[in-house]
């Protein structure tokens, strides 16, 4: 029998405009189902178009090219049948848990009597009966997050878009609203036929989701589709739920040989001033290359491993991981992390000799920290405006992101040597007092 399809995505394609008149694309190609009766996820790291995907199908913005639709119509507006769950839980903190969950009835023109009717329902299906008076403010996160779910339930919607709505919580609460959801789920009790969660959580996906759409970044596209063919209730000690743990490191960590062209100079060997570099500390990139070359491990460790080991998630491991590609300490290959010979060298050396490896990797494989270096030296008085690098920076990529650049550049110098800054005048140096 074959399955009826709740939502189709073809070839969507993303762009905002930017402040020089060009456009930076989001989304690139995008093609997705949905069936009745699945749960299927959107894996990926932060920036990767996961979230502007949920708005472009529940209608609060729409694709430059392609289609959303939705039980055969195209989505030209937010449509009845497909609710959402925010990270933020998105509560009114003036009205009460009751008044909260019975806003989204009000705007479907209800009797009143029915409205109260369904919102003490949805109320007590996600297990606050007995908090219908409270404010936001008394309850505690988990809770808010209940009362989230409460109002898209309540309007007995077709789709539930869920916008990572555990990831601010804490563990154990995160934990307990998953496995409540996934019970109504599997007990029939909610009043919907689909869900598409947004995370980047690895083990989340796989815990939740049917089926799980990897994404890749810059523009977000998708990289590839993992079946979750696994009996719920699921375990993470399972062997079968680690194996499609590793199989998603496996295919986040694709060689660059399968990214797209356009993209691969800017990744890898031969990075150009155009990269965007991430924000991560000597602290982080010396704790990882620590933790990699000490036993067990030994200068090899599987990418699932050591996350699960350093409590980390993989919006917290890849772009630590990929700077220390990136500066040739370590390679990422197949789901694993390997530690170079420079890798080793640094994880075992004293401070000094860590700053000197670390110097000429920076001045090596980073070509805006050997720019700025370059122009420093070529400079009688060896000083330079922060306007130097950021207006040149800006040409390739938009303001933030060249602060956050230059801010990370910065960093890596000053703890290699390489070259000072002073945030006061704004100005590089080579000042090294």
């Amino acid at each position: 029998m074959d399955q009826v399809s709740l939502l189709d995505i073809h070839e969507v394609r993303k762009s905002f405009p930017k402040p020089d008149g060009g456009e930076l694309l989001v989304l690139d190609g995008i093609e997705l189902t949905l069936h009745e009766g699945e749960i299927v996820g959107l894996l990926g790291r932060s920036g990767s178009g996961k979230s502007t995907l949920l708005r472009l199908i529940a209608g609060l913005s729409s694709p430059a090219s392609g289609s959303v639709t939705y039980l055969g119509q195209p989505v030209a507006g937010p449509p009845e049948g497909i609710a959402m769950v925010f990270q933020s839980f998105a509560l009114f903190p003036w009205l009460t848990v009751l008044e909260n969950v019975e806003i989204g009835l009000e705007a479907l023109g209800l009797p009143r009597d029915e409205i109260h009717r369904r919102a003490l329902s949805a109320i007590d299906m996600i297990g606050l009966d007995g908090f219908e008076s409270a404010y936001p403010r008394e309850l505690s996160g988990g809770m808010r997050q209940r009362v989230g779910f409460a109002r898209a339930l309540v309007v007995h919607p077709n789709i539930i878009l869920m916008d990572e709505p555990f990831s601010a919580l804490d563990i154990l609460t995160a934990e307990t609203l998953r496995t409540d959801f996934l019970d109504l789920w599997a007990e029939g009790q909610l009043p919907i036929k689909g869900v598409l969660i947004v995370t980047h959580n690895i083990e989340e996906a796989v815990l939740m989701c049917d089926r799980i759409l990897v994404f890749g970044s810059n523009p977000g596209r998708i990289l590839t589709e993992i079946a979750v063919d696994l009996p719920q209730p699921r375990s993470r000690l399972d062997p079968a739920f680690r194996e499609v743990v590793e199989r998603i490191y496996v295919a986040m960590t694709a060689s660059d040989a399968a990214r797209p062209p356009e993209t691969r100079a800017e990744r890898f060997p031969g990075t150009g001033i155009g990269t965007v570099l991430p924000r991560i500390s000597s602290n982080l990139l010396s704790g990882l290359l620590e933790a990699v070359a000490a036993p067990p491990y030994d200068g090899e460790a599987d990418l699932p491993v050591i996350a699960a080991a350093l409590y980390m998630e993989i919006d917290d491991l890849f772009p630590v991981a990929e700077t220390l590609q990136m500066l040739r300490f370590a390679e990422l290959v197949g789901g694993d992390i390997r530690l170079s010979v420079e890798g080793k060298q640094f994880a075992h050396a004293d401070l000094d000799a860590r700053k000197q490896l670390f110097a000429r990797h920076l001045l090596s494989y980073v070509a805006l920290a050997a720019h700025i270096r370059r122009v420093l030296d070529e400079r009688p008085d060896h000083r330079a405006p922060w306007s130097r690098f950021s207006d040149e920076l800006e040409d390739h990529m938009s303001p933030d992101a060249a602060e956050r650049t230059l801010r990370a550049v910065i960093s890596w110098g000053r703890f290699g040597e390489v070259f000072a800054y002073d945030d006061q005048t704004q100005m590089f140096n080579l000042e090294n007092p």
